[in-house]
């Protein structure tokens, strides 16, 4: 994926988004419940596993359409430019989306699926990590559905009988707002030992049920002698930084990265630049750098509620996600600097637009832990975090 040095992703190298994914190993492996293939002889489509298992493109639409709503959950609109992709979607199809909850985590959304069981209100689909996609998957949480492109989505990142798939990822950054620091923005996580940064250091969630907080730990880890099966050194980092006063436990909400009250954000890479373009209205200056020692990427996955309220609209979301069209999910994904799954096939057949907009990589080997790495490590941080900044 990466050449030697730092530079702009290239096109050529941003085709190799399969070695990006942290929990791409291990979801090969089918965990589809009992049921079988689907048709519209089933007599609806909240058991459809593909358009045309439920009559094709365009009986989809119709009942999408009758449907006429759709609830997403935990989709803030400046993230990977998801305000543009719900906007989007509603204009296309005179659907209207009610998005619940826009600032929670992949915890909060898998929450929503149990406590919302049987109403109205329960979400359609979820956009979460890939490690709660695969563990929502072997706990029947998802209807089992396969887009058209599916061919197009990378073998390892999505499950083989369709619970789950990949949509969209990115690398841990740092931002930062050099005006609060100093002058003087970290590049890497050593950087932010620097006592000048002292109580500026922050996250936009809490990493045990946030999964950019999360995969921040691992960065941290892996830049301070961690691996695949250690992330206890980045839990150590993050004890240091608190015990030394640089954490700052305030959520890194937009409200807060514009006021000042969190300067420096650990986050996704796309999610930094998109505060950037928002805090250049009011003249702040936000840089986005991915760390040096630290490098960490994932996608995040799309599912569908095995009981969603508007089963058909659920299904024509993930068909609108997963177009290649230049209004389609992937390159509006695209366009809010995110990188869309399915851009190795899209820059094959020259429908990705702006993947040289891509934000600089160091040259490092692909960090891909498999499913009980993961476990493991999400377990670690779930005992330990609360102590370890407390």
């Amino acid at each position: 994926m990466r050449r030697n040095g730092v530079r702009l992703v290239s096109l050529a190298a941003t085709a190799g988004m399969v070695t990006m994914s942290l929990a791409a190993c291990g979801g090969g492996g089918s965990t589809t419940a009992a049921g079988g293939s689907n048709s519209s002889a089933s007599g609806g489509w909240a058991t459809a596993q593909s358009a045309q298992a439920g009559g094709g493109m365009d009986a989809l639409v119709a009942a999408a359409k009758q449907e006429g709503a759709l609830n997403v959950i935990a989709l803030p609109p400046t993230w990977a430019d998801y305000g543009e992709v719900i906007s989007t979607f509603e204009s296309k199809y005179g659907i209207k989306v009610s998005s619940a909850n826009p600032n929670g985590s992949s915890g909060d959304e898998m929450n929503a699926l149990s406590s919302t069981k049987g109403q109205s209100t329960a979400p359609d689909v979820v956009d979460i990590g890939n490690s709660y996609a695969q563990s929502g998957a072997r706990s029947a949480a998802f209807a089992p559905y396969k887009v058209a492109t599916w061919a197009d989505i990378p073998d390892g990142q999505k499950d083989e009988g369709g619970l789950w798939y990949s949509d969209m990822g990115g690398y841990v950054s740092i931002g930062c707002n050099a005006a609060k620091v100093g002058g003087t923005c970290p590049k890497s996580f050593k950087d932010l030992l620097n006592p000048e940064y002292q109580g500026k250091v922050a996250f936009s969630g809490d990493p045990t049920n946030s999964n950019s907080a999360f995969e921040a730990v691992w960065a941290a880890a892996l830049a301070n002698g961690g691996s695949a099966d250690n992330i206890a050194p980045g839990i150590d980092f993050f004890k240091k930084l608190n015990d030394e006063g640089i954490f700052n436990k305030t959520k890194a909400t937009p409200a807060n990265i514009a006021s000042g009250a969190t300067p420096i954000v650990l986050d996704w890479d796309y999610l930094n630049i998109s505060q950037a373009a928002e805090l250049a209205k009011s003249g702040i200056t936000w840089t986005t750098s991915i760390p040096t020692d630290g490098v960490v990427s994932a996608y995040y996955a799309q599912a569908i509620n095995v009981n969603a309220p508007h089963p058909a609209a659920a299904r024509l979301w993930e068909e609108y996600l997963y177009s290649q069209t230049p209004d389609g999910g992937q390159n509006l994904w695209l366009k809010g600097s995110a990188r869309p799954i399915e851009l190795a096939t899209m820059l094959k057949n020259g429908s990705a637009v702006g993947a040289d907009k891509l934000p600089a990589v160091k040259d490092v080997e692909p960090f891909l832990p498999n499913q009980d790495q993961i476990t493991k490590a999400k377990s670690l941080v779930t005992q330990s975090w609360a102590n370890a900044v407390k």
